[in-house]
């Protein structure tokens, strides 16, 4: 090899003609494009910075403040290329807005969960940190997360711990549950310990909201389930409200 890394995050941001001036402080980051869509309606006169495979960057204004916005990825492969694009570009504050499966029988389909830290069951992060490492959410901008989305809940409960990541959502057998369970998970996704440890080798305050899509203990499937879409939602809302929170408006 001619060079340390073949392809470095920088060069991905060289790549897609993204410059640190044109994205926004915050950066809020859905998995699907849908999502996006729904952030992007909040915005005023968004702008699309760029589209590169699957992905789509917007960034806009929301009351005065510089708000960016991509479908991050639904799995934590893709979700590094984004998350490595937006720390590059030197973004100030990550909002991960994700769903995920609950892992206790109490958490119901159409709750929240908001990550405290993260499992590594991914493929990713094994690249980045070693094996004792634990992916965390910023403390403060979680605190604050959390006491937005109380007074949002629209009939949410919320709920608050680590999730558990893993790549492979055919093999959440009985066995890698349990030892998701007695490490302390309360929810399993694709995304958040690889969105996590990045944002933490960059140094840039980030948060995670999931909106509980299904029960792996119970069974229980919400995807079509009016109650998982609302929540959905809410996550949307919760996001723009930390915002104008953390701007002091």
């Amino acid at each position: 090899m001619k060079k340390e890394a073949h392809l470095t995050g920088k060069d991905l941001m060289d790549m897609v003609q993204l410059r640190p001036q044109d994205v926004g402080k915050y950066s809020i980051v859905p998995g699907p494009r849908e999502r996006m869509e729904a952030v992007c309606k909040k915005l005023e006169n968004p702008v699309k910075n760029f589209s590169f495979m699957e992905y789509t960057m917007f960034t806009g204004n929301f009351q005065g403040t510089k708000v960016t916005t991509i479908n991050g990825g639904r799995f934590a492969a893709d979700t590094s290329i984004t998350t490595e694009i937006l720390c590059n570009a030197q973004t100030k504050v990550m909002l991960r807005l994700g769903s995920c499966g609950a892992l206790r029988e109490d958490i119901k389909v159409g709750d929240l969960v908001v990550a405290t830290t993260a499992i590594k069951g991914d493929g990713v992060t094994q690249y980045y940190v070693d094996k004792n490492y634990v992916p965390t959410a910023d403390k403060k901008l979680t605190d604050q997360l959390v006491e937005v989305a109380k007074t949002n809940l629209m009939g949410n409960n919320i709920h608050i711990g680590p999730c558990w990541t893993t790549d492979a959502i055919l093999r959440e057998t009985r066995e890698h549950v349990g030892n998701a369970i007695q490490q302390g998970a309360i929810a399993v996704d694709m995304v958040s310990s690889a969105f996590l440890t990045i944002c933490k080798m960059y140094n840039i305050p980030a948060a995670v909201i999931l909106a509980v899509s299904d029960n792996v203990i119970t069974g229980e499937m919400g995807f079509m389930n009016p109650d998982y879409y609302m929540t959905e939602a809410s996550t949307v809302d919760t996001a723009f409200k930390l915002i104008k929170k953390l701007e002091g408006k």
